[in-house]
């Protein structure tokens, strides 16, 4: 991972998914954003980056890229990833929701055998408080800590970490790898990530309904994680028959425990795992400051 105020960043399109706001909010964090990638726009300015019609272009102008932020139509997210990755980009952050399952599942291989890291589709991206800012999340959450965040949500990412930062307890990354249904990275793989980071003293995890990504992070916090880990589950009181609309329900039922992807199976194998579990956003603080 390359996180440093240093590494050099574009963005590729500029939909609804990305704002002048966001844009000024990475500049002013320091991320270093050198331009813009919107094929028929080449030669111009979007929200003051100079714009260019292909990737390859940004890389002969300013040499190795480092990370992109993707904010192209769901349906051009595969090509868009495709292209960053032809071009030597390891690290993808894709903002833009809804990108067809299909299309992540060919992303996702062809990730692996690049070893580019992938975060999202349907995410705020990642902060590393204090040095850098990729994607949209709003940097007045946060302060610089010890406390690793790492979550399917994308408001409630920020509300953990306000809970966090009133209390003076700071982050050291933040990153939601994203709540539609196929994401690209994993908890798994940011656990471990958080596990090695010399920075991060204690994770949080935050879950929410839909497949079984927190029950696979339990077993192996339990199994792996030398960290203190202490997890937050929405939607506990959510109706069991209904599905939230951004995570999705990919797996068929058919076959599958009636209590696959609810609140109640993932607060079943963190217990389990005997991980502490908060109640509420408000209680992480209290359980974080009892495990350092």
């Amino acid at each position: 991972m390359n996180l440093t105020p240093d590494s050099k960043v574009i963005v590729q399109g500029f939909r609804e998914f990305i704002s002048a706001t966001h844009i000024s909010q990475m500049k002013a964090y320091g991320t270093n954003l050198v331009a813009g990638v919107e094929p028929g726009c080449g030669g111009n300015k979007q929200y003051g980056l100079p714009v260019f019609d292909l990737v390859e272009e940004v890389v002969k102008k300013f040499g190795v890229i480092h990370t992109t932020i993707i904010c192209v139509h769901p349906y051009q997210v595969l090509d868009a990833a495709l292209e960053a990755m032809t071009c030597g980009i390891r690290q993808i952050i894709i903002i833009s929701p809804g990108v067809p399952p299909l299309d992540m599942v060919n992303l996702f291989r062809r990730a692996e055998a690049e070893e580019t890291i992938i975060v999202g589709p349907n995410s705020p991206g990642i902060i590393v408080p204090g040095k850098i800012l990729l994607g949209t999340h709003p940097s007045e959450f946060y302060q610089p800590g010890k406390v690793g965040i790492v979550s399917r949500s994308t408001t409630l990412t920020y509300e953990i970490a306000w809970e966090l930062t009133q209390v003076g307890l700071g982050q050291s990354i933040s990153v939601s790898i994203g709540s539609d249904g196929v994401v690209g990275s994993s908890f798994i793989q940011w656990l471990q990530i958080l596990d090695e980071d010399e920075n991060t003293q204690a994770i949080v995890l935050v879950g929410q309904p839909g497949g079984g990504r927190e029950e696979a992070a339990a077993g192996y916090i339990a199994e792996m994680i030398d960290k203190p880990v202490i997890a937050y589950i929405a939607g506990v009181h959510a109706p069991p028959a209904k599905h939230w609309r951004q995570t999705g329900t990919l797996a068929a039922v058919i076959g599958r425990d009636p209590e696959f992807g609810t609140a109640k199976s993932k607060l079943e194998a963190f217990k389990e795992a005997k991980i502490p579990v908060a109640q509420r956003p408000s209680q992480v603080a209290e359980l974080v400051k009892k495990m350092l």
